[in-house]
């Protein structure tokens, strides 16, 4: 049976591009599956958020890896992980690779900023040398049991520096030998095309609300040269926003009618998380005294 890993492998390879929504606990995850995507992207900004925490390096990585395995265990497609910074150095690093790997993601991106991490959207970021980052993506490498695990490297040296040194410290990671290549914080699209022709490595890309490249999508990014690409922010933001007007209209008129017809019924809720499934082995395995 091939594993998640090998499957996602697989996925990077094929010939269409291949998209991850954000999920950021196991019935947005299980949602975004049921959707039909094929992948799924583990958002940091997302479950820092949805512990109550920005994203600036607050979450612990025992936090994240309890929630990487609750959307695993409720899902069948790949899962590739937001794992910050490693959560420290190269020695670090090698627990984070077996955490999230025994937790049951498909693989991990890490990135090239200090610990503690800020979102790449914030300012005052800082990073790390590209000799620490090489050390750690060896590291990574050397630490995973299962050689099909992907090891992403980011870098966000486009916002702390200029393009420049964020394709040099690209080609740097790839050198080491990361599985692919995301480079955060791009401001044009003829910044991204130039990543897709300058970085020799696969490449996965990001679409964010709030970035600074606009009108752009997968189809794009796929002509430019990028193998994946990840909407890390947008069902949590469209599940805030949804639950904030929620709240607004619950407060200013407490009924029934509130939300009327902009939200299911729970018996869809059920159908989502499993209830039939549940149903079915209640039958076969459940004797009623």
């Amino acid at each position: 049976m091939e594993t998640k890993s090998a499957h996602f492998r697989r996925l990077l390879a094929g010939d269409e591009i291949l998209i991850a929504p954000g999920a950021y606990d196991a019935l947005s995850a299980k949602i975004i599956e049921q959707a039909g995507f094929s992948a799924i992207s583990a958002t940091g900004a997302g479950i820092s958020a949805s512990l109550g925490y920005p994203d600036v390096g607050l979450v612990t990585m025992s936090e994240v890896v309890a929630r990487i395995k609750n959307m695993a265990d409720a899902t069948t497609v790949p899962l590739l992980a937001d794992a910050d910074t490693g959560y420290g150095n190269a020695i670090n690093v090698i627990r984070t690779v077996r955490e999230f790997e025994s937790a049951g993601a498909a693989g991990i991106h890490i990135e090239d900023q200090v610990t503690p991490k800020k979102c790449g959207q914030l300012a005052g970021k800082e990073l790390i040398s590209v000799q620490e980052m090489v050390k750690k993506i060896e590291a990574a490498l050397e630490a995973r049991r299962d050689p099909d695990f992907v090891i992403v490297a980011r870098t966000d040296a486009r916002s702390v520096y200029d393009l420049d040194e964020a394709i040099r410290r690209a080609n740097a990671f790839a050198g080491a030998g990361a599985d692919a290549i995301l480079i955060y914080g791009a401001e044009s699209k003829p910044e991204l095309r130039r990543i897709g022709r300058e970085v020799r490595a696969p490449l996965i890309g990001h679409i964010s609300k709030g970035g600074k490249v606009r009108d752009i999508d997968a189809a794009q990014m796929q002509e430019m040269g990028y193998r994946m690409v990840i909407f890390p922010l947008q069902a949590i933001l469209a599940a805030a926003v949804s639950i904030a007007q929620l709240a607004r209209e619950l407060r200013a008129g407490p009924s029934d009618r509130v939300f009327e017809g902009r939200m299911g019924l729970p018996a869809e809720l059920y159908r989502i998380v499993g209830l039939q499934e549940v149903e079915e082995q209640e039958r076969r395995f459940v004797t009623l005294a």
